[in-house]
């Protein structure tokens, strides 16, 4: 299960309004967002192309300009992705034409087309270049050029390259690049310190970005050294080098992200590094640690998470301790048993049942009717509608074991007995819900239509005409006005 696809799913329950047509269903699609992490897109925010400030040239904008057409043919190189030719008429404009409008555009996309051709030759020029740019056009070389300087240091330090390798590590560590030279930045001197400043724009992010293409031994100690910031201009740093960290797969990754998340003073970088404990193979023991120490909940919930994605069978016992743990916040283990209904097991399908008969709090009792609705194949279908039919029951509940059920695929036939012999018009209106959400099925439709038609009560009557109304079954205009001209 990927991390960054999941966790989007608690608040489902709050819309079980039957004319809403169970709208929240779609909040159960559920492994969406973990919304706290909605700006850590792993592979979008680490890809080393991802973030280019731009990649394609502003449009011509000179046309009496001497170099405008070599311009428009370069940028047209650019577009089709044929790096070699747009790098090569690129330099031909302020080779040419060092006075035009164009010059300095044409020096950073040189840089930018060479960089993306890729040799390391290519990569060398593109250097060459970007110094040149830093020299001649300082304005542009500010805005763009310091960025995509880290990136080319980047993958020239990937390939061997000492002293690229030694300016990432210097601007990663909050240090700044100059030509080939690093220079070390004063406090927060000339940065936004805030951690939602425009990070993407930051070479410091740039570098720590070019950090996940190199090799771990040489990337740790530097992110071991950001980790270990603790001035304010370090924040956003620290919050995308624990995910840099939970990528290297080594010795010290998990205790590194556990140490981190003992320690940093920042609440966010704190959670990310538990969440990021989910993609770290043994870390299953750091985390129960979190769970049973006096943790805030936001880190236990993030625990929770990281132990859902941990292949181990003692990560499933302790969801499930978790779980039956009354002394633990309602809405945590709620959590727990969210995850649980994810990783089908008959031990997890077992426990929840069990876990159901124990339960006195309705929210949690709610929690594993879902959860088991998510567990099929295992009889739990036959479970839910048992627990419908329970007269013993909370109604609310056996209303929502009913609707899960049929969610579960129970066969409409079981469904249309269900409703010829219920007695409670509260569940007879529940049953036509459900089978109106099976609108794919013609005999749930044939039900409807019968009910629409026979049944004695109006007010149930009118719930089945009303849900015949939201389908698209080719028969219900004729059958509408039948009714209409009764």
């Amino acid at each position: 299960m990927d991390a960054m696809d999941a966790y989007d799913a608690y608040d489902a329950y709050d819309a079980y309004d039957a004319y809403d047509a169970y709208d929240a269903l779609d909040a159960y699609d559920a492994l969406d967002a973990f919304d706290a992490f909605d700006a850590f897109d792993a592979l979008d925010s680490f890809d080393s192309f991802g973030h280019e400030a731009r990649t394609l040239p502003p449009a011509p904008w000179a046309k009496a300009d001497p170099a405008d057409s070599l311009y428009r043919l370069a940028r047209e190189a650019l577009s089709r992705g044929d790096y070699k030719r747009a790098a090569e008429i690129f330099h031909r404009i302020p080779e040419r034409y060092p006075q035009s409008a164009y010059a300095g555009q044409a020096l950073y996309y040189e840089a930018f087309a060479l960089y993306r051709s890729g040799s390391d030759d290519d990569l060398a020029a593109a250097r060459d270049r970007l110094n040149q740019l830093k020299q001649k056009f300082p304005a542009i070389a500010k805005k763009d050029g310091a960025q995509l300087q880290t990136r080319v240091c980047g993958e020239l330090a990937k390939r061997g390259d000492e002293s690229c390798a030694a300016s990432i590590s210097t601007t990663a560590e909050g240090g700044d690049v100059t030509g080939g030279e690093t220079r070390n930045l004063p406090g927060s001197q000339g940065r936004n310190c805030s951690p939602d400043a425009d990070e993407d724009s930051d070479d410091r992010i740039a570098a720590l970005n070019a950090l996940l293409q190199m090799d771990a031994d040489r990337a740790m100690p530097i992110l071991q050294k950001v980790l270990a910031r603790r001035d304010a201009c370090s924040v956003a740093l620290r919050r995308k080098a624990v995910f840099l960290v939970s990528q290297k797969r080594t010795d010290q990754t998990a205790n590194i992200l556990m140490n981190v998340a003992r320690s940093d003073p920042d609440q966010e970088v704190r959670e990310q590094a538990v969440f990021w404990l989910s993609q770290v193979p043994g870390s299953t023991g750091l985390l129960e640690e979190i769970l049973k120490g006096n943790s805030d909940e936001n880190l236990k919930e993030k625990a929770l998470f990281s132990l859902s994605q941990q292949n181990e069978p003692r990560a499933q016992q302790i969801l499930r301790d978790f779980a039956m743990r009354e002394s633990e916040n309602s809405d945590l283990r709620e959590k727990a048993i969210f995850w649980l209904g994810q990783r089908r097991s008959t031990d997890n399908t077992e426990f929840l049942r069990t876990l159901y008969s124990r339960l006195t709090n309705q929210d949690l009792k709610e929690k594993v009717l879902f959860s088991l609705s998510q567990q099929r194949g295992a009889g739990n279908e036959q479970w839910l509608m048992n627990i419908a039919l329970n007269s013993k029951e909370d109604i609310e509940l056996r209303k929502k074991a009913l609707f899960w059920a049929g969610q579960s695929g129970v066969a409409i036939p079981e469904l249309s007995k269900l409703y010829d012999r219920m007695g409670e018009s509260e569940m007879k209106e529940q049953v036509i819900f459900v089978l109106s959400q099976r609108q794919s099925d013609r005999a749930a439709m044939d039900k409807l239509f019968d009910i629409a038609k026979n049944e004695k009560d109006a007010e149930l009557r009118k719930k089945a005409i009303f849900w015949l109304g939201q389908s698209r079954d080719p028969r219900v205009q004729a059958f509408l006005l039948d009714l209409i001209n009764r």
